[in-house]
């Protein structure tokens, strides 16, 4: 796929590796016909609208149809010959432009994005979309983006204050028993491999973090939750809009921060979320179609969060 040329770009620049297709496994969009004098924007649900100039809501011709990486289902044409990207008129940012258009985000407003490396990774994105059609799924630095840009600023608050709410039922934290001859070896290997992040953790914020046998989860010390929150509280909107991304992916607020602090590299990171089911895989075998699936869909969360973290790095 073109767009994993991108990722592996993008990742070699901040010595990142290595690529791998991309996908998604179900995305909604909505596209109207494109003419010389209409916009792209991008709408909060998830959907994407290609409309006239001045038009205040979708027309009705727009059409609304699902995106699954299984059908490779596209949406629209491409309505544009050169992607290039400019400083914004502040001086203070960069925007991409789709000929003479100027990529705006979901409300209304251009997509500023912090550093010129970033800029030209998505307007990368949009150049390699096929003439017969925009495929959104294969943009996720766009994606993250918007994310940064309209989500982040508007519910800050919301975002740290889950995440936090999650932190007590982070997948490291969870042991398997070791009394249990159907869990041993997961135990084993638990502590053979996430033992040492737990240890990084404790000499991070200065408390050893409890692990437990419960599929509901134990409680953390509130020195340590406080601890993770002010980290979260401190980082920029692109930083957050990266951890928020990372810890929904890998069901670990502890490896989000690994990753953002660096930690972890990439391949460390998937597979300690992958631990207990390549455990499974190993005894029973891999379906195709559903597992190899699964390990892409995550290889390409983590990975292009990691390259969207250092791409939007001023230095």
């Amino acid at each position: 796929m073109a767009n994993s040329k991108l990722i592996f770009k993008a990742l070699k620049s901040i010595k990142l590796s290595p690529p791998f297709p991309l996908h998604s496994r179900y995305l909604t969009s909505s596209v109207a016909t494109a003419t010389a004098t209409q916009d792209l924007t991008f709408s909060n649900d998830d959907n994407i609208y290609v409309k006239a100039s001045g038009e205040k809501t979708p027309s009705s011709a727009t059409a609304t149809m699902p995106m699954s990486f299984m059908t490779g289902s596209i949406v629209g044409k491409r309505f544009y010959q050169k992607v290039t990207t400019r400083q914004t008129d502040d001086g203070n940012g960069w925007s991409v432009m789709l000929d003479y258009r100027t990529l705006r985000s979901p409300s209304k407003r251009v997509l500023k994005l912090p550093t010129l490396a970033l800029a030209k990774a998505v307007a990368a994105e949009w150049e390699y979309q096929e003439t017969d059609g925009i495929r959104p799924f294969t943009m996720p630095l766009m994606k993250l983006a918007c994310t940064a840009l309209e989500r982040v600023p508007i519910t800050r608050h919301k975002i740290i204050d889950y995440l936090l709410k999650k932190f007590n039922q982070d997948l490291v934290f969870c042991r398997a028993p070791d009394d249990n001859v159907l869990t041993n070896g997961v135990h084993e290997k638990q502590v053979q491999k996430i033992d040492p992040l737990l240890q990084w953790v404790e000499s991070e914020f200065g408390y050893k973090p409890i692990v437990y046998s419960s599929f509901f989860g134990g409680k953390q010390e509130d020195g340590l939750v406080k601890a993770v929150e002010n980290l979260l509280k401190k980082t920029d909107d692109c930083e957050l809009a990266t951890i928020d991304a990372i810890a929904s992916a890998a069901h670990s607020l502890t490896i989000a921060i690994a990753i953002f602090r660096g930690r972890l590299e990439i391949e460390d990171a998937i597979e300690l979320i992958r631990l207990e089911e390549d455990l499974q895989l190993d005894k029973w075998g891999l379906v195709e179609g559903g597992h190899d699936v699964d390990i892409a869909d995550l290889k390409v969360q983590i990975a292009s969060a990691s390259a969207f973290l250092g791409l939007s790095r001023r230095t």
